[in-house]
């Protein structure tokens, strides 16, 4: 088992172009779950089959062009007459926006480790024409802590020689993913009761 593991490695992982792909995919892959991105780069460099600068420099690129794609998407939503008369009528939004405009930079950090509140928060900083500046710094930095809790954390667990000799290693993806996962689920939850 553990020799058609590194057959299919070196058919998949060896060429550059395979690197180069690799490279892409975690950046596309962190378009659809951040986590699991940061994770499945993480796992990768544990295994030696990209290094861990490339890793992480791939996740965070991800993670950083698709929270500015959410900001320009709402830049570019302002267009839209009936999207304007709604930010400016509709009360949770403009609570939404005196939030975001009162202390943006604290407040875009902390959307970063509430789930749930991130897309519709960078989207919202978009629409309501946050500097680009402020919410680019804001968002970067906690990108940045985020990636550096656990980005490391996997890589570690997935560096270590009882992982590395199980037949079993490629679990450790889904295994972190579910974990962030119910993570995730647990502050979402308590977040949501502390707001009620």
């Amino acid at each position: 088992m553990n020799e058609m593991i590194h057959a299919i490695q070196n058919i998949f992982f060896i060429q550059s172009a395979s690197l180069i792909s690799i490279f892409i995919g975690i950046i596309l892959l962190s378009y659809l779950l951040e986590d699991l991105a940061i994770i499945t780069a993480a796992s990768l460099s544990a295994q030696d089959v990209i290094t861990p600068t490339m890793g992480l420099l791939a996740a965070f690129i991800g993670i950083a062009s698709g929270d500015l794609g959410l900001y320009f998407l709402g830049r570019l939503s302002t267009r839209f007459r009936l999207l304007r008369y709604k930010t400016l009528t509709n009360t949770h939004l403009r609570y939404i926006r005196k939030k975001l405009q009162s202390n943006p930079m604290l407040n875009l950090f902390i959307i970063r480790f509430i789930p749930g509140l991130r897309t519709v928060g960078f989207t919202l900083s978009g629409v309501f024409h946050i500097r680009i500046s402020t919410f680019f710094i804001s968002v970067m930095s906690a990108t940045a802590v985020w990636t550096a809790i656990v980005f490391p954390s996997v890589f570690f667990l997935g560096s270590s020689s009882w992982v590395k000799t199980s037949e079993h290693q490629w679990l450790l993806i889904p295994i972190m993913t579910m974990v962030l996962f119910a993570t995730n689920r647990l502050a979402r939850k308590k977040i949501s009761k502390e707001l009620t």
